[in-house]
């Protein structure tokens, strides 16, 4: 018996799969409209604002690495692009051209797109290494530019701008940092969404395929240079709208914006979030900004507490944070989710101390090494000590190895609870 397309039960489904993928858009959409109420501070706006930013910028680089396999090492050049542009059309509107605030990514984007277009043209023949050290020299080559080319870039000092010169949208001209709040996640619900609808095309799911293999996509008849090229120059586009919502946010950019630092750090972001997942990009900048801005309040070694977590990542978990969250799907769909509870709460606390334990024996050696004369008394976990007796470096090291010892003794646990887990057993046993 053979089931109509037009049956109650296949409209029903089709139903259910739409409202499956509009109801994460729905509740983020949502989410990110409340989220001012809860933390209306203009410093944890910044934060946030921050984080969208870089959310939309890893994204475009996820469009690059995640989705076509292209490792670039200058993917900053299209953000700080579209940005530089957008500052200088901000400063246009400043003297007399009319356009609304929330139109400038727009320009910024195209900015961005036409740079990717010309690099793309030559950059994309090759995969693989020779795209990798095109893309660092592009990098070095725009990072030069910014410093001989004055009039575009500003030089030292970089070019600045004044958000609030142009006309008036809804009686918003944009001056408080909540109207620069809700401009910023409209065009990062924006920009996802564009981004992850382009990953559903069929140029989009080429693209996977010319990454995973070029030779039998050349086979079937698509251009694999063709393909990188089309998917650079869109993620130049996105690019350019983190740009000019940077330019937007901080009304000024520098030669930071577009060398090879922050290439590698949105590179760092994406990984540490997870390569290949659309979600992987958004969680590894939610990650990184936090550790950035947040734990950066605390200590001046977050960077260094950062390298270890990503080399962590790259290590023991290369599919990244959103990856060893997907690990457990198939644990949960089975049912099975319980057998890790109590291997995974053992594990917890003696984790907990080897981190807290090995961020006491750096953050104790940084201050001996960097306090001043005479100065030796330090606040550590809401314990004041002299950070030059024998105890205090003397513990984290005791508490650090122990941790560690047990660790390595409960790991045989944790892998025997994991294989029951995902274990699916065979038919008829």
């Amino acid at each position: 018996m053979s089931t109509s397309s037009n049956s109650p039960l296949t409209a029903g489904t089709t139903r259910l799969v739409n409202l499956n993928s509009v109801l994460p858009w729905v509740i983020a959409a949502v989410a990110l409209i409340l989220l001012p109420q809860l933390f209306g501070s203009r410093s944890a706006l910044t934060i946030i604002n921050q984080m969208a930013i870089t959310i939309v910028f890893a994204l475009s680089y996820n469009m690059l690495l995640g989705q076509g396999g292209m490792l670039s090492f200058g993917h900053a050049v299209y953000m700080g692009l579209g940005g530089f542009f957008s500052m200088h059309v901000m400063n246009m509107v400043e003297g007399g051209l009319w356009l609304p605030l929330p139109l400038l990514p727009i320009f910024g984007g195209l900015f961005g797109m036409f740079f990717a277009f010309l690099i793309g043209s030559f950059s994309t023949r090759r995969a693989g290494t020779v795209f990798a050290m095109i893309s660092l020299g592009v990098g070095e080559l725009v990072a030069a530019c910014s410093v001989i080319i004055v009039i575009f870039f500003g030089g030292e000092e970089g070019v600045s701008g004044d958000r609030t010169m142009g006309p008036e949208v809804f009686g918003w001209d944009f001056g408080s940092h909540e109207q620069v709040y809700y401009l910023t996640i409209f065009w990062l619900l924006i920009a996802a969404l564009g981004m992850f609808l382009y990953s559903r095309t069929p140029i989009g799911r080429i693209a996977n395929a010319v990454r995973d293999n070029e030779e039998r996509a050349e086979f079937l008849g698509y251009s694999q240079r063709n393909v990188r090229w089309m998917s650079f120059i869109a993620s130049g586009f996105f690019a350019g709208i983190a740009g000019a919502l940077f330019a937007i946010n901080y009304e000024i950019l520098t030669e930071e914006n577009l060398n090879l630092a922050t290439s590698g750090t949105i590179l760092l972001v994406t990984f540490l979030g997870g390569v290949g997942f659309f979600v992987g990009p958004i969680v590894g900048a939610i990650v990184f900004t936090l550790l950035q801005t947040v734990l950066g309040l605390y200590t001046e070694l977050w960077g260094l507490y950062l390298g270890i977590l990503f080399l962590a990542t790259v290590m023991f978990f290369p599919f990244g944070l959103t990856g060893l969250i997907a690990m457990h799907i198939a644990p949960w769909k089975m049912g099975k989710i319980g057998h890790l509870v109590v291997p995974y709460a053992m594990l917890f606390f003696p984790a907990v101390l080897a981190i807290l334990s090995g961020a006491a024996f750096m953050e104790i050696l940084f201050h001996i090494r960097e306090a001043g004369v005479g100065d030796s008394e330090m606040s550590l976990y809401g314990i004041t000590f002299d950070s030059h007796a024998i105890w205090p470096m003397a513990t984290a090291i005791v508490v650090f190895v122990v941790s560690v010892f047990i660790i390595n003794r409960l790991s045989a646990r944790v892998k025997a609870a994991w294989d029951e887990a995902t274990h699916t057993g065979r038919a008829g046993s």
